[in-house]
């Protein structure tokens, strides 16, 4: 008997079943870094249209975590989806290398108290190993870009640039010095930006204070009474800061809330009437006869005592007091507290009559009576006792509350009084009678309103946070940081009236020598005879300015030939609200007026599969690098791809095993549809489109829909619903419907036939299609499948556009019919493979079908005539019209004989002797013109 399998054209490929992504990956590295794909696609773009995506700088500490891989990968999928777009999109990538973590690791390696020098030495060497270790694991995920000049905030350049920035500002006015309360931390020894502040709940001392009459006189005045009696009375704060209270200087009282003065047990007591009650039965006072009310605003500048200390609290009145605790009384301490600095101030107090007692270590100054040299939180048993003791403490117990602390230490922290150098977002100074023409504030928001945000919510989140920021601190008081080269006078505190030229003189040297040269540098140098009258400042910039700046020191500055301002987008995690997106639209507002991205792209944070925070001490963490060397990066970024990036993304062991289902999904039809054409030239084996057979146009306009529609999701960054669409197009649209149709005609027909030329075509249009639609989100495969499709061309998946076509000519009411097949289809094969449960018939093709329909589907069938049993992969499908009946089918096994060549049932097995075992359709295959076939 002939051995008719060597008679067909079965399938075969290069492309592997298994893609072994974990040992492939690495070697596939390296050919693209040998071969320049970066470069390559860039010159490929030269002259195009520029699409800008800034890096936000990941910083220079540690190992990358799995929120690190989601944020490359993203914007990985994002350039490399530009680029098919046409545009020319470079991809820089950038480190933050300044900062307390950095100082920190070098006091934990060589101790504390090190000379700046040779901090800053340390800590140069530090972020350079880290950039490294990082970008090792970045590239490892499939990120292309320049990763050979990637940008450094550390650079001596950009430092530089930096501070011509912050002389920028200077010009503006934005920029001045004051004392006013920061966010600070003890353990830093350092001023807090609003983005390294973290809240937490924690359980504290909640105390009522009373504050005894200095002036009872005007007491008596302002609640309408000729005189007081003769009891001790108190007008009643309430706080959980008692280490505040040696701070005092003054009470607030709402200017329109209504006071009571109660006489109770404990002697007179001035409450805001809404809280009296509450109040008292906190106390546990019996006795309650109120003697009096007044408005707050009769309260304003009455004196009261100190509790403790000899000196003299006054009444201000204050909107900020509100009902929602306490006493409707709040004592002011203006050192610690923003409102509480901002009443006093506006009551005329000047910064050298504020008192200051705590210092950048928490403890109070030893000159302190009472509690010098103690810490503050272990001074607050003291205070009390101390309250007790001279009989003004009116009650206290245990309070939980949300209070602030250092995103890095995870300690508490204070706001605190120093003197400082402030951005101001309202009113300021100005320098040298500049001022800007309207407030940082309005700026920034008029800012927002400009700016596309991907997802939509993060414009109100931005919006919230610029309209009700105080004054950005923008000093430190650190080491390895970039200077603020300023000089001021020893005895009015002035800048020298050469600040911005000297600037750039300091400027010019860093440019050489990097921070370092400010450190080095005597005043005499750049001063002369005017150097003793003048203080060289040793602050830092704050680090997020450091990163705030990219868009002047990086977009146009170090990187300026790849780059463009604005950005068409940054894209950071949904904490940079508070962080990168606020800091740098801040300083491009003062700069330019604008801000300096097009769009912000939020990402949320990764949590394990029942939505908890990833832990080492929970065992949920799930590093980037163990996934690349187990399951291949492939796998990871087709899980960043999948998931829904505007809210948290899970991740976990089972997660991810269904991410490499679909994997193995995309993996199969792509070598399907490569084996399908490996023998395929398009040159020679190309046909016009009219004379493919139906379905294959009709493939065409599917892969056509795919393409326009995946296209539009990546530019609105929905890549979630790309792979979505991109595997369902794999699972139905091709392999169970069309691929699955074409199986017969592919391996039957004469190789070079019309027929199997016409499926041919359409496969390499499609092949065409998918890897590229494929190589923004599984860089590797695309790669790998894309050079066995094209061996004889060098050139990369990433260089290409989206594949241009052709038109299928088919008419839109043929299309529809298609549709009314398919959908046929299915309910057709359910009944199929009823029969087959039942073990009546064992593949489709031992099946005979008479189908029952009517109107459109009727017709939609009946015009594919003899071909109606190929699409539904049986040996015979008679179709008989059945007015005003739903769709029907009668499934029956063939009486015929198997054909040992198509496996189909039919009556002619056997008619040529020559060919005894097979059908005749085969048999015209084998032997003569092939078969006829003209719509599947």
């Amino acid at each position: 008997m002939a051995d008719y399998k060597k008679t067909l054209n079965l399938p075969d490929t290069k492309f592997p079943m298994r893609g072994d992504l974990a040992k492939r990956e690495p070697l596939m590295l390296k050919s693209w870094q040998e071969r320049g794909f970066y470069q390559r696609v860039r010159a490929a773009r030269r002259g195009a249209q520029r699409f800008v995506l800034h890096d936000g700088p990941p910083y220079a500490n540690g190992d990358i975590h799995i929120g690190h891989a989601v944020n490359k990968v993203l914007k990985d999928m994002i350039v490399k989806s530009r680029t098919l777009s046409g545009f020319d999109a470079p991809y820089v990538p950038g480190w933050d290398c300044h900062g307390m973590p950095i100082e920190v690791q070098i006091e934990k390696t060589h101790g504390k108290n090190l000379p700046a020098a040779e901090t800053q030495r340390l800590a140069r060497a530090y972020a350079a190993e880290q950039v490294e270790r990082q970008k090792k694991d970045f590239i490892r995920l499939g990120v292309l870009g320049d990763w050979e000049h990637p940008y450094l905030t550390m650079t001596f350049r950009n430092e530089a640039d930096e501070i011509r920035a912050l002389g920028v500002l200077l010009k503006k006015g934005y920029i001045h010095r004051g004392l006013k309360p920061v966010n600070w931390c003890f353990d830093c020894g350092s001023a807090l930006a609003e983005a390294e502040v973290e809240y937490e709940d924690i359980n504290d001392v909640a105390i009522d204070v009373g504050f005894p009459f200095a002036e009872p006189e005007k007491v008596a005045k302002a609640f309408g009474l000729l005189q007081l009696p003769g009891l001790p009375g108190h007008a009643v704060i309430w706080t959980t800061t008692p280490w505040t209270l040696p701070a005092n200087q003054a009470l607030n009282a709402h200017p329109e809330f209504v006071y009571q003065l109660v006489q109770t047990e404990r002697g007179l007591l001035i409450l805001a009437a809404e809280l009296a009650t509450t109040c008292l039965d906190r106390y546990g006072a019996k006795q309650r006869d109120v003697l009096g009310t007044c408005k707050g605003a009769a309260l304003e500048r009455i004196h009261f005592k100190h509790p403790f200390y000899d000196r003299l609290s006054p009444v201000y009145l204050g909107d900020y007091v509100t009902l929602d605790t306490g006493t409707g009384i709040v004592h002011s301490a203006p050192a610690y507290g923003v409102e509480d600095f901002q009443s006093c101030r506006r009551y005329g107090m000047k910064d050298d009559e504020i008192l200051t007692p705590v210092l950048g270590d928490g403890k109070f100054v030893s000159s302190l009576p009472l509690f010098g040299g103690m810490m503050i939180w272990k001074a607050n048993p003291r205070i009390i006792e101390k309250l007790a003791e001279n009989g003004v403490l009116l009650h206290q117990e245990a309070y939980r509350h949300s209070y602030m602390h250092c995103w890095r230490h995870k300690t508490k922290i204070v706001l605190r009084a120093t003197v400082q150098w402030f951005a101001g977002m309202d009113e300021v100074p100005g320098y040298r009678g500049v001022k800007p023409a309207e407030s940082l504030r309005a700026t920034a928001l008029r800012g927002i309103e400009a700016t596309q945000f991907y997802p939509e919510w993060g414009k109100a989140r931005l919006h919230g946070m610029i309209a009700n920021r105080p004054d950005w601190t923008l000093s430190r008081q650190r080491q390895w940081g970039v200077p603020m080269p300023f000089f001021i006078h020893k005895e009015t505190g002035e800048l020298h009236p050469r600040a911005l030229d000297l600037l750039e003189q300091v400027a010019k040297r860093v440019e050489q020598g990097g921070l370092e040269a400010w450190q080095s540098l005597e005043a005499e140098e750049l001063l002369g005879d005017d150097a003793s009258r003048y203080e060289k400042v040793k602050d830092t910039l704050d680090v997020w300015f450091d990163s705030g700046s990219t868009h002047f020191t990086v977009l146009r500055g170090s990187h300026r030939a790849e780059s463009g301002f604005p950005a068409d987008l940054y894209l950071e995690g949904s904490d940079q609200h508070r962080g990168w997106f606020h800091s740098s639209l801040l300083v491009s507002c003062m700069m330019d007026g604008v801000p300096p991205y097009r769009g912000l792209l939020t990402h949320g944070f990764v949590v394990d599969g029942q939505g908890h925070k990833m832990s080492k001490s929970k065992g949920n963490v799930i590093a980037p690098q163990q996934v690349a060397d187990e399951l291949g990066a492939d796998i990871l970024r087709l899980w960043v791809a999948s998931t829904d990036y505007s809210g948290e993304l899970s991740i976990s062991k089972e997660i991810l095993k269904r991410v490499v289902e679909s994997y193995r999904r995309i993996r199969n039809t792509l070598r399907f549809l490569l084996a399908n054409t490996a023998d395929f030239d398009l040159r020679p084996g190309k046909l016009p489109v009219d004379e493919w057979l139906e379905i294959d146009r009709y493939a065409l306009e599917l892969v056509r829909d795919l393409q326009n529609r995946t296209r539009e999701e990546y530019d609105r960054y929905e890549f979630h619903l790309a792979v979505k669409r991109f595997v369902n197009f794999c699972s139905e649209d091709l392999g169970a419907f069309y691929l699955d149709i074409l199986k017969d005609r592919l391996y039957t027909t004469p190789v070079d036939s019309k027929s199997r030329r016409s499926a041919q075509n359409a496969l390499w249009h499609i092949t065409h299609s998918l890897l590229r639609l494929m190589s923004p989100i599984l860089s590797f495969t695309a790669q790998e499948a894309w050079e066995v499709f094209t061996e004889h061309t060098d050139r990369s998946v990433f260089e290409e556009e989206w594949h241009a076509l052709p038109a299928s000519g088919l008419d839109p009411s043929v299309i529809e019919g298609w549709r009314n097949v398919r959908a046929a289809r299915e309910i057709i094969n359910k009944r199929v493979e009823e029969k087959r449960a039942q073990s009546l018939i064992g593949s489709s093709l031992q099946a005979e079908l008479d189908i029952y329909a009517f109107g459109p589907v009727y017709k939609s069938m009946q015009r594919l005539g003899e071909d109606l049993k190929f699409v539904f992969i049986t040996s015979r499908a008679t179709l008989h019209e059945k007015p005003g009946s739903e769709l029907a089918v009668e499934v029956t096994p063939s009486s015929n004989t198997k054909c040992e060549r198509c496996w189909h049932y039919r009556a002619d097995v056997g008619r040529d002797p020559a060919h005894p075992a097979v059908c005749g359709r085969c048999v015209a295959n084998l032997a003569g013109p092939g078969e006829a076939r003209k719509y599947a």
